[in-house]
């Protein structure tokens, strides 16, 4: 294993002490570890938090700030953060409108949210939730039951961000992440895996005419494997099993094309070139495209493709003010 690191045990403390430097700005520590809230607390209007594993870079720190995320919780790398460090996150950033939570769909992460929920709940904190889980490989895996969520959530904290702005109730921003969600999906390719530094080995192993189809976040496996193709090709396969799962036909989308970390722009840009003529061809318009890292899997070599399929309301939520590390509008 070779990467620019000190010591295995001080990797998410020493990066999330290096981002916290980088953007003062925008974002500060609490008195908590790996909890990262804007610097200007917001008030009178509904706060948005997430959270998971560390190693997604940019997310999810990154989206914390004004149009998007109040708070990002953030756990030891592809792991869970803990209910008590979510609930802190909770308490710090809540308002009188309540907390809205955004975790992905893996179970560690559904449950302590849900337990933080409760806890806040004793300290009469409103908060509700919607799940992310825009990834059409699996139904079910390892990991989740029922869809995981990928790098398609990007699109939902700008969407129940952007809706949380407006001053709309609880139930209304709601509302809003849950129309995103139920028009959001995404899959991913992996030609390497990534290697967690405190395992010191990568989490699967490809040979160099191999590629891995259907991947999630954490390092794990896809679906299947397959012979590498040329990028044209693996793009199609990607868009095939997306488009077969909402029908998109003649409407506007956005698209992003999502790095995993170790894959260059200029192949990300040569992916979304085609991209953009599929779906042309299909009577399908792009909205808006975002291409580059969004959501990673540390130094991962591989791309998701996702589409969110946009309706009047979710174009001006998607076009409205941001201004966060990773994402302005």
């Amino acid at each position: 294993m070779k990467k620019f690191i000190n010591s295995v045990d001080n990797v998410e403390k020493e990066m999330l002490e290096g981002l916290f430097k980088a953007h003062p700005d925008k974002i500060k520590p609490i008195d908590c570890d790996g909890i990262i809230v804007r610097r200007e607390k917001k008030t009178g209007k509904v706060a948005i938090i997430t959270g998971g594993g560390s190693g997604h870079e940019p997310s999810f720190g990154g989206y914390v700030g004004k149009g998007m995320l109040d708070a990002a919780v953030a756990g030891a790398i592809y792991t869970s953060p803990s209910a008590d460090h979510i609930y802190e996150a909770i308490k710090h950033v809540a308002t009188d409108k309540g907390v809205l939570m955004i975790p992905m769909n893996y179970t560690g992460d559904i449950m302590n949210f849900e337990m933080a929920a409760e806890m806040a709940q004793m300290d009469d904190i409103t908060t509700d939730m919607v799940v992310t889980n825009d990834d059409v490989a699996v139904d079910n895996s390892l990991y989740t039951v029922g869809r995981r969520g990928v790098a398609g959530t990007v699109l939902v904290h700008k969407i129940a961000g952007a809706m949380a702005e407006t001053g709309a109730s609880l139930e209304e921003v709601k509302a809003a992440a849950q129309k995103a969600i139920d028009n959001v999906r995404t899959m991913g390719v992996a030609i390497n895996p990534s290697t967690i530094p405190s395992a010191g080995k990568p989490g699967f192993v490809l040979a160099e005419n191999e590629m891995e189809v259907g991947i999630g976040i954490y390092g794990e496996p896809g679906v299947y494997r397959d012979t590498l193709k040329p990028a044209n090709d693996i793009a199609d396969v990607l868009l095939n099993k997306i488009l077969a799962d909402i029908d998109y036909s003649g409407s506007e989308v956005a698209l992003i094309v999502n790095g995993s970390g170790g894959t260059p722009l200029m192949e990300l840009y040569l992916i979304n070139n085609h991209v953009h003529d599929v779906l042309a061809s299909k009577g399908i318009e792009i909205y808006k495209t975002f291409v580059g890292n969004y959501m990673t899997s540390i130094e991962q070599e591989g791309f998701s493709l996702t589409l969110m399929k946009l309706d009047d309301q979710l174009k001006s939520l998607l076009d409205a003010p941001a201004d966060t590390i990773a994402f302005k509008a």
